[in-house]
């Protein structure tokens, strides 16, 4: 199944000069969706994965279902104030200035092997910021994984030690 032609690209969303990537039609498509999320889990079945991670919003869609999907926990990354429990927090850069995301203290137990989830990576600074989270608990980051890639922004230069894999890729703007 051809992924890529489900994804649908809307021009200056959410500024001019952007072609943003909707997920949002490959969500609605119950057939598509499945195919998404069996791929997703494909990639880590046999990693030895304890839980998936992954970033608020979209990551969430996707993170869920595939920890659903192998039997295994899932941890929310949020922005601050968000989540009702003692938190640690990363901040990280954007743009133009920095951003935080929180973790709860007791999200991850030393050890485990983490799968970190999203569904795009562009410059990377989110799931660095959420990988250190992880790590600063004692988790072990195993993989990060993302349905799309925007490989002209070179976000998988930031995570250079990490494996890294996605799905879809866009080799120009």
């Amino acid at each position: 199944m051809d992924l890529k032609s489900r994804i649908r690209e809307i021009e200056g969303f959410p500024k001019k000069g952007v072609s943003f990537k909707d997920i949002t039609t490959l969500l609605k498509d119950g057939k598509v969706f499945k195919y998404l999320i069996d791929r997703l889990s494909d990639q880590l079945r046999d990693l030895n994965i304890d839980i998936i991670a992954a970033p608020e919003a979209r990551g969430f869609l996707i993170g869920t279902a595939v920890a659903y999907n192998l039997g295994i926990g899932f941890v929310p990354i949020r922005k601050p104030g968000k989540l009702p429990a003692d938190t640690i927090s990363c901040e990280y850069e954007l743009e133009y200035g920095t951003d935080l995301l929180e973790i709860h203290k007791d999200a991850i137990t030393p050890g485990q092997r983490v799968a970190v989830l999203d569904d795009l990576l562009a410059t990377g600074g989110t799931v660095l910021a959420s990988a250190k989270l992880i790590e600063e608990l004692g988790g072990e980051v195993a993989t990060i994984n993302f349905i799309i890639e925007l490989d002209y922004l070179n976000g998988r230069d930031v995570l250079e030690d990490y494996e890294v894999n996605s799905l879809i890729h866009y080799y120009d703007e």
